[in-house]
């Protein structure tokens, strides 16, 4: 069975129809880059899948969690789904070592050494051990996003989803970030990333979904679509991406 199944979904906020019978299907291992403009439905799509947005109808099971609109199978799909945002949001008055430790102890209960243990392993993996005892604004922007990152992994996820993580990063920052991010896929995580870096989602996504106007436009295999785009809306939107 998949690791994501979204199924014809649909979301509106008011009167605006923002996804239009959505369809998506993630393998376990799987690396998904979702591109389109603004207002695409992307990150959208994202939200609804860790339940932080709710659907209007359709179905979406996730990590074996079915997005129900109950509280408690809501918070154990959390537990099993990790999701990193622009915004860093970590605590200020925390360390960083504090901050990636909170959400074991609190959500899933781990003695404090099991936390610690999982906190300096998620360090370690996105290149940041030296700075478990530093504060938040001690770092720079990049070493804050793979904090975010570290923070999501400790939690030690089925799936792994980002939104736009880098569009708050200077060029050298995003590289940083991009190489954890490209460390994860390599190690077989199961992510879905709504992304402007279109030579990272052609190089590491296995899969990439141009969504246009609320509709999934374009689907297939990420080298495929980026060599001969079948539609002209993204032939257009890869043209503008170049220039």
């Amino acid at each position: 069975m998949p690791e994501i199944m979204v199924n014809n979904i649909h979301k509106s906020f008011g009167a605006m129809q923002v996804l239009k019978g959505t369809s998506l299907s993630v393998k376990s291992g799987e690396v998904v880059a979702l591109i389109g403009r603004s207002g695409s439905g992307k990150s959208t799509m994202l939200r609804c899948i860790n339940g932080l947005e709710t659907i209007d109808s359709g179905s979406i099971t996730v990590a074996g969690h079915t997005l129900d609109g109950n509280p408690k199978h809501l918070r154990a799909l959390r537990t099993d789904v990790g999701i990193v945002f622009q915004s860093y949001n970590l605590f200020p008055h925390l360390t960083v070592g504090e901050n990636i430790m909170l959400a074991p102890s609190i959500v899933k209960k781990v003695k404090r050494t099991e936390a610690r243990k999982a906190a300096e392993e998620a360090l370690k993996l996105v290149g940041l051990s030296e700075k478990f005892d530093a504060y938040p604004d001690m770092l720079s922007g990049g070493q804050q996003q793979r904090v975010a990152i570290a923070r999501s992994l400790a939690m030690q996820p089925r799936v792994m989803l980002f939104d736009e993580v880098t569009s708050a990063l200077d060029p050298e920052l995003t590289q940083e970030v991009l190489t954890v991010m490209e460390t994860l896929a390599r190690k077989g995580m199961t992510m879905v990333l709504v992304t402007h870096e279109m030579g990272f989602a052609r190089r590491v996504a296995n899969t990439t979904v141009f969504m246009h106007q609320g509709k999934i436009w374009e689907t297939g295999p990420s080298q495929d679509l980026f060599a001969n785009p079948k539609t002209p809306e993204m032939r257009q939107f890869l043209s503008a991406d170049v220039k």
